[in-house]
């Protein structure tokens, strides 16, 4: 035997042993719910055989009986709530096989060389990160795509592999198979009796526990559950140590298991994987979420990601070489209709991460990249400085145009903030005003639109991912904090000067794939606009932002056209 299956051995062991461990915590507590009935029961016995008599053992008896009856209906109770309470289950885009016969293949065949049971469906989730996902729960049922085995004992009963949309579009097809060898190779432990058994136990713990929290219940229905919740909570503390290192043993012996598989290729996809979050979470922060909160959602996320990838390739000299891989077969080919799996893939995303609408609608459109820059940048910056120019309306700042007092310009906000007073006056107050409208508009955004635009297949509003979820406040991840008064002024300030740059010096808005929205001047990306900015907004020193206007060509004075 060979030094991995030695180690491979070692990790299932161990992983079997920790199960056993969570098993015996799960008869441990159904032996001290029994007792007392056993106890009621030797009580009753004895006095059938004449033993144990007398009014006082009586009293005993029937006791303990009265116990043993409460503590059995309050089991019952607990054990009912931990079966049907159900588990949670991440939010992804089913792939059925019809769809992606290629990328079923490729996991049938690698499922085949680690010998271990093959996953029983393939979803994609908006994150970089894969993994096996057990939906054999009877309220998930529904789960996505059929069987990759053929036969009425295997059908359901393997976990579903989740893939990390991004890798898709990122990776080689041989890059994708050794990433996915150690995820794959972990249906082997899952198959275990004792570890399936583990696992459901402690997923029902942990369903009860979210299913007591969950708001809405009267005192009537919440009480029980509220009690069964704290029962679960209590064996889950007991069982949490032995459930991390079952875990921990499984992925190990997946590991070794998965050494047999592209071990060398793996190395140097694990560097992709790296690269992929890098840029993965530059595409969301910096380039999609100015659009979700312009109430339009890219719909080709993961096409975007590879030229981010590629731009960050360009940029850094530590990827060098990492742009010519793509000129081997895109994972994505696995895919009948990518497009499609991608537009599904990005509206998720949109949900989970910003809390937009399951739907498209008039206040909730996609937009695709070549209209990124009109669509979004554009409508950014002049909503932005509509709503800037209509704070200073209600503060009573006065339009500067002598020609036409009702035109917004630049002049009028940089007059404003280097002011008399200083900053800490009319800074905080302007500051203050943008928060509270933000805050309004945000409030009375729509949460609905209209059909559904998602391609076939996919899902789509009929067949929500995050329906498992219940009515929880959304974005369930959001991307960054809330934003202070100071930095909504400063993007604020920033929009304007990018509309009198637009209207008056011939820029033009752009799309930066690292940094998202970008103003153009000659046809380069001018990103030395911060700086000026602040000095304006924090320390009311007008000086650099004037000096950059006059090398841009930006006249102040001229009215910009508002949204």
């Amino acid at each position: 035997m060979s030094g991995t299956d030695v180690g491979e051995e070692l990790g299932a062991r161990a992983a079997q042993a920790r199960a056993l461990a969570l098993l015996r915590i799960r008869s441990r507590a159904l032996a001290v719910a029994i007792l007392p009935a056993a106890v009621a029961v030797v009580l009753f016995a004895a006095d059938a055989q004449g033993h144990l008599a007398g009014p006082a053992w009586d009293a005993v008896r029937w006791t303990v009986l009265g116990i043993a009856v409460v503590v059995l209906l309050v089991t019952v109770l607990v054990a009912v709530s931990v079966a049907r309470a159900r588990p949670a289950m991440s939010p992804t885009v089913p792939v059925p096989e019809e769809g992606a016969p290629d990328l079923y293949r490729l996991v049938r065949d690698l499922a085949d060389r680690l010998d271990v049971p093959a996953p029983s469906a393939v979803a994609l989730t908006p994150d970089c990160d894969s993994w096996l996902e057990d939906r054999t729960h009877r309220a998930l049922r529904k789960g996505p795509g059929a069987a990759l085995r053929k036969g009425p004992e295997l059908a359901g009963t393997a976990p579903v592999l989740v893939i990390g949309s991004p890798f898709l579009w990122w990776m080689r097809v041989a890059e994708l198979r050794a990433v996915l060898a150690p995820v794959v190779a972990g249906t082997g432990p899952s198959a275990h009796p004792d570890i399936a058994a583990a696992r459901r136990f402690v997923r029902g713990l942990d369903a009860a526990i979210a299913d007591a929290a969950a708001p809405g219940r009267g005192p009537v229905r919440g009480a029980p559950l509220a009690f069964a919740g704290w029962v679960a909570r209590l064996l889950l503390r007991a069982c949490r140590g032995h459930a991390a290192e079952m875990e921990r043993c499984v992925a190990a012996a997946a590991s070794m298991r998965a050494q047999t598989v592209d071990y060398g290729l793996r190395i140097a996809a694990q560097e992709q994987v790296g690269l992929a979050y890098a840029g993965w979470d530059r595409l969301l922060t910096r380039v999609a979420l100015p659009a979700w909160r312009m109430g339009r959602w890219p719909s080709r996320l993961d096409a975007g990601v590879v030229s981010a990838l590629t731009e960050l390739s360009r940029r850094d000299r530590l990827a060098d070489g990492f742009a010519l891989r793509l000129g081997e077969r895109p994972a994505c080919d696995l895919l009948e209709e990518p497009g499609a799996a991608d537009e599904a893939a990005s509206l998720l995303a949109a949900r989970l991460f910003h809390g937009g609408p399951a739907e498209s609608g008039p206040g909730w459109a996609p937009v695709d990249w070549q209209q990124y820059p009109d669509e979004v940048v554009d409508r950014k910056w002049r909503s932005e400085a509509a709503r800037l120019h209509r704070v200073l309306d209600t503060l009573g700042v006065p339009r500067v145009s002598a020609a036409d007092p009702a035109v917004p310009t630049l002049a009028r906000v940089m007059e404003h903030l280097s002011g008399p007073g200083g900053p800490g006056g009319p800074g905080e107050a302007l500051a203050a005003g943008i928060g509270a409208a933000v805050a309004r508009e945000e409030a009375g955004a729509p949460v609905h639109g209209g059909p559904e635009q998602g391609g076939p297949g996919y899902g789509g509003a009929a067949d929500d991912p995050l329906d498992l979820w219940g009515p929880g406040p959304l974005p369930l991840f959001p991307l960054q904090p809330p934003r202070t008064g100071t930095e909504l002024l400063a993007d604020h300030v920033a929009a304007m000067v990018c509309c009198a740059a637009v209207d008056t010096a011939g820029a033009a808005p752009g799309l930066d794939w690292l940094d998202g929205p970008a103003l153009l001047v000659g046809g380069e990306r001018r990103a030395d606009l911060a700086a000026p900015v602040l000095s304006l907004v924090e320390d009311g020193d007008p000086d650099p932002l004037l000096n950059w206007l006059a090398e841009v060509g930006v006249r102040s004075d001229k009215p910009v056209r508002l949204v």
